[in-house]
């Protein structure tokens, strides 16, 4: 015998607003965003990235969002309600797929944050000569600490996401984010009274033109606004199920969203060039920049405690709201296939995901692999088969008119169809070519194997939904995380 589970909704928009930036704001604005920019030319990367934001990320958020909003269902659910009970909701089990898998090695990543936050607290990296490269290698190199962290970093999302939808991810979202910014702005304060700032800002705002006609930039930029805002997910598709009937989508779920997300990743720029700049450290330093470089700055800064505090628990902080929102995909989607409880349906999905979790906190090489796979072709993927579900199957001006402007201050006009189902396809289609042709020479193995189990997914999640047809078959993917 099932029961019926009441949904739940959003306490206030305040409160869907602070946990939809929450979900995006994470490691691809504090960590990513600074070296990735350093890497492609400065002022020219955040040109093209700004436009690509707004020409692509906002429509295909609102889009994402107004659907979830529509069904009122989870991530399965709602490919349900579009293509029927069949076998192309498979194309929905393969995006909760790729949720899971990223994920499982994303909660290492928090996990470094929880790592470098307890070493700030303590005042490791004010101590006189103390080497920051040394550290991140032996944190690298402990296996037994890096799993431990990895489960360390679930049991805290575990224990938020029991709490629900109003009293878990939204409370946690209304505080943790206007810590996040004060930290943000405090040190960026901090930053631009450091000798040599101002040329870590012109590096970051003065255009170096060439950059700008390289596709190289263009398409890291463009991997940066899809990286940083999830588009494609589920995760706007989950929030956005939590949605009142008569919320505006166009100004909070689209511009509001990218604003935020725009703000909070120029936080970071302010926050990081002017110290990298100030202590001579390479802009392009990579990953590393902010585990080994960044650290070791602020121990030479006067009051480096605090700063070094303030930036590794906003970096923890960040991580940890997007950790929950990819979850939540999952827990959402389990919760409503199988009618459980919610305690329930938390417990197994994050069961599976720390279980799926442990190979990439033992090796970084298969955290790297899975990144690679997931980045270059997987998560294009997902958004490809989430735009084209929006824009075909259900119908983009269908949508349109009746979610996408309901209940909205700010007027969507029938420009907004074209980007969805031309436009954003297209570009998904262009990038998994693109990635393709860069990366088969240089590296054949990983390319190879990892389009050879991206091209199998599709058909084999179909066969499994035709198999499961007319009954929970998301319970296979439960049952495979058990066995």
């Amino acid at each position: 015998m099932t029961t019926t589970i009441s949904r739940e909704q959003w306490g206030s928009r305040f409160g869907y607003l602070m946990a939809v930036i929450g979900a995006m704001v994470g490691a691809g604005n504090i960590w990513r965003m600074p070296y990735v920019t350093g890497e492609n030319g400065g002022g020219a990367f955040l040109i093209a990235y700004f436009i690509l934001l707004y020409l692509i990320a906002v429509p295909g958020l609102m889009g994402e969002t107004s659907l979830g909003r529509y069904t009122r269902q989870g991530l399965l659910g709602t490919f349900r309600k579009v293509y029927g009970n069949n076998r192309m909701v498979g194309l929905g089990l393969v995006i909760l797929i790729f949720n899971v898998v990223l994920m499982s090695y994303y909660s290492s990543v928090v996990g470094w944050s929880v790592y470098y936050a307890y070493h700030a607290l303590i005042g490791t990296f004010t101590q006189t000569d103390f080497d920051t490269a040394a550290l991140w290698q032996a944190f690298s190199a402990n296996k037994a600490l890096n799993v431990g962290m990895h489960t360390l970093a679930m049991l805290m999302v575990t224990g938020i996401l029991l709490f629900g939808i109003k009293g878990g991810i939204e409370r946690m979202a209304k505080w943790m984010m206007p810590i996040l910014t004060i930290a943000l702005i405090a040190i960026a304060i901090r930053g631009l009274t450091l000798p040599g700032a101002i040329a870590g800002l012109e590096f970051a705002f003065s255009p170096n033109w060439e950059y700008l006609v390289r596709g190289e930039t263009w398409l890291a930029a463009l991997g940066q606004a899809l990286f940083s805002t999830g588009l494609g997910w589920g995760i706007a598709l989950t929030y956005g199920s939590y949605l009142g009937r008569n919320d505006d989508i166009p100004l909070g779920g689209g511009i509001f969203t990218a604003v935020g997300n725009t703000s909070f990743g120029l936080l970071a720029i302010f926050a990081v060039f002017p110290i990298v700049f100030a202590f001579g450290i390479s802009p392009s330093s990579g990953p590393e920049l902010a585990f080994v470089a960044l650290a070791s700055a602020f121990g030479s800064m006067s009051g480096g405690y605090l700063w070094a505090l303030l930036f590794f628990m906003g970096f923890f902080f960040a991580n940890l709201t997007t950790a929950i929102a990819i979850t939540e995909v999952g827990v959402t989607t389990y919760k409503e296939e199988r009618q459980l409880p919610r305690a329930k349906a938390v417990l197994t999905i994050c069961g599976i995901i720390w279980l799926l979790g442990i190979p990439s906190a033992l090796d970084a090489n298969i955290l790297g692999y899975l990144d690679f796979v997931l980045g270059n072709w997987g998560l294009p993927l997902a958004t490809f088969l989430i735009m084209v579900t929006i824009g075909w199957k259900f119908d983009a001006k269908r949508l349109r008119i009746m979610s996408l402007n309901r209940g909205a201050d700010l007027y969507v006009s029938s420009l907004w169809e074209a980007v969805v189902r031309y436009q954003i396809p297209a570009i998904m289609l262009a990038i998994m070519a693109y990635f393709l042709y860069s990366n088969l020479s240089q590296t054949p193995w990983k390319t190879v194997s990892g389009l050879i189990v991206l091209t199998l997914m599709i058909p084999l999640c179909m066969w499994l939904m035709n198999r499961h047809q007319g009954t929970d078959y998301t319970n296979t993917l439960a049952e495979g995380g058990r066995s």
